[in-house]
């Protein structure tokens, strides 16, 4: 029977469904191996103070544009587009806006599943308790052997199935009976799994130390960088520009509170961050640890070496990458989304062969990066993996484009009236502040976000005997510095060699890998002792990864 909710394709039964749908597709991997550090080195408590204000004044606009839009179109982002367009009286060109977002979003779906591979390797390697008793240097060599090693690739293959097989089941299911129960069992599950995380950390980590690394005050740390750090993450955490707002927008039932909803989303991102920065870093400094490491090396090296002598280390250890699999499978759940309802809306067909279809091509195309660390990795163009471009195309250029050109229609063509009357019932001051802030500040501040990041990603490819044809560019734009690092939407790389580690396998390529393998102590047989992984062989040779390893948005930054 009908619900008084339902639009064509689908919607939301329940008021406060989108926020645990929201709240399930904003917070990413990059929570919990970005903010965290970010904090503690950028002023602790005052960067957290910075980047709720960044969100406040750039990233709560977007959001409540883009929800704003899906909500009154209840459409994708391409009909919704579209139909504003027509409205408007606008050029039919608007459209493109997005089409380009639903590429964005397939794009950063395609990598994101491969880093939730790993996500659901760790999960059974830690419940069968091999992450017991093991080092850093043996869990790294096993990360290598799943990620990295040419001849296993085919399990990494499977990892990769599995985990879009589980994303799949559930979009299978539709908007209501699929998504909705899901977003509501799981983040729900997720939050009191972090909280139990949390107390472990309190009784039998270190939380103080987390605690007054991540939040203590610290005004001498926070410089220029810190505020560019912090516009940085706010942007491309909470999944803008991929279409994922506009259609929980499109679902959301008209009695839900836009404004406040949207509000508390951001707000609940925020805490999840903090509070998953403490419980990690509570664990790792008690395993004594490294807490200036940010990144995948963070998640998937010194957090399981931090719990091989835990108490209760098996057990915790599945719990940490069971709370770290629900994001990475949440998060592809979201961006699944938009892709299956704009191939729907596009030919018509129903909603299973939609998600089978999308479903299959976000597999094709994931099948690029889960190369690129293996097989592949030295099929380059310009030092750049397939990866790596499809990373640069996402990150750098479509979802900055997209975000900017939806401001400048929203702000520009569609006229204030009709803008207000998106966004609803609001004081005069609110709307006002709101629309200016899209006309004039946002398009400026994401377009210097998205350039920064696209440069610096360049700059990083120099990095290479054979430099890029642009490297020699490089002093001609002093405003960019190409040794910054690569902001959110991912992870940093993996730090490379330090505190004594020295490469593991002979003849790797001159290049910076996802892993650095130290030595292992080895048995005279040559197995490693006292590990219950195996090894690669000696004669393999390691196939090292370049920069910006699983770096999602996305979060998600993917």
């Amino acid at each position: 029977m009908s619900t008084p909710y339902e639009t064509a394709m689908g919607s939301w039964t329940r008021r406060s469904t989108f926020f645990w749908a929201a709240t399930g597709a904003t917070v990413g991997l990059s929570n919990l191996w970005k903010f965290p550090a970010l904090a503690g080195e950028n002023g602790g408590g005052l960067f957290v103070l910075l980047y709720l204000a960044c969100l406040l004044v750039i990233t709560l606009p977007l959001m409540l544009t883009e929800t704003a839009v899906g909500r009154h179109a209840r459409h994708g982002i391409v009909l919704a587009m579209d139909g504003l367009a027509r409205d408007a009286g606008a050029s039919r060109w608007w459209v493109w806006v997005g089409r380009l977002s639903a590429l964005a979003g397939f794009l950063v779906l395609s990598f994101t599943a491969v880093i939730g591979a790993i996500c659901l390797a760790y999960v059974f390697y830690g419940a069968f308790g091999l992450f017991v008793g093991a080092s850093e240097a043996e869990i790294g060599r096993a990360l290598l052997e799943l990620v990295e090693d040419p001849s296993e690739y085919r399990d990494f293959m499977a990892w990769h199935v599995a985990f879009l097989g589980l994303v799949g089941a559930v979009s299978l299911q539709g908007v209501a009976d699929g998504l909705e129960r899901a977003f509501r069992l799981v983040v729900p599950g997720f939050l009191l799994l972090l909280l139990a995380l949390l107390f472990y950390g309190y009784h039998f980590g270190r939380l103080q130390e987390a605690s007054d690394y991540m939040l203590g005050l610290r005004p001498e740390d926070m410089t220029w960088q810190s505020l560019r750090a912090a516009l940085t993450h706010a942007f491309y955490t909470l999944g803008l520009g991929m279409g994922v707002w506009v259609i929980f927008g499109a679902y959301m039932p008209r009695i839900t509170p836009l404004k406040r909803s949207v509000f508390a989303v951001a707000l609940m991102d925020t805490l999840i961050a903090i509070i998953a920065g403490l419980v990690i870093f509570s664990l790792i400094l008690r395993g004594g640890g490294n807490v200036s490491e940010q990144g995948f090396g963070l998640v998937f090296l010194a957090l399981p070496a931090s719990l091989a002598d835990a108490p209760g280390s098996q057990f915790v250890a599945t719990a940490c990458f069971t709370a770290i699999l629900l994001v990475a499978w949440t998060t592809s759940l979201a961006l699944l989304e938009p892709v299956v309802a704009w191939f729907r809306e596009w030919t018509g067909a129903p909603r299973g062969w939609s998600v089978i279809i999308m479903g299959s091509a976000a597999w094709l195309a994931g099948l690029g990066t889960l190369f690129s660390f293996n097989i592949w990795s030295e099929q380059t163009f310009q030092n750049g993996t397939i990866f790596r471009w499809v990373e640069l195309l996402a990150s750098g250029l479509l979802i900055p484009l997209v975000s900017v050109a939806l401001a400048v229609f929203i702000g520009w063509k569609v006229g204030k009236i009709r803008a207000f009357g998106l966004i609803g019932r609001a004081h005069r001051s609110i709307a006002g502040v709101w629309f200016w802030v899209l006309r004039v500040i946002l398009p400026f501040v994401v377009l210097y976000i998205g350039g920064q990041y696209a440069w610096s990603s360049l700059a990083d490819l120099c990095d290479s005997d054979q430099p890029a044809i642009w490297c020699d560019a490089r002093p001609l734009f002093p405003l960019v510095p190409p040794a910054l690092p690569a902001p959110t939407p991912g992870p940093e790389p993996w730090p490379g060699a330090r505190d004594g580690y020295q490469p593991g396998v002979p003849d790797s390529p001159p290049r910076r890998s996802l892993v650095t393998t130290p030595e292992v102590p080895r048995s005279p047989d040559g197995t490693s002792s006292g590990s219950r992984w195996k090894r690669l062989q000696p004669n393999r040779k390691s196939v090292t990864i370049v920069r910006d390893e699983f770096s999602v948005s996305h979060n998600r930054e993917q």
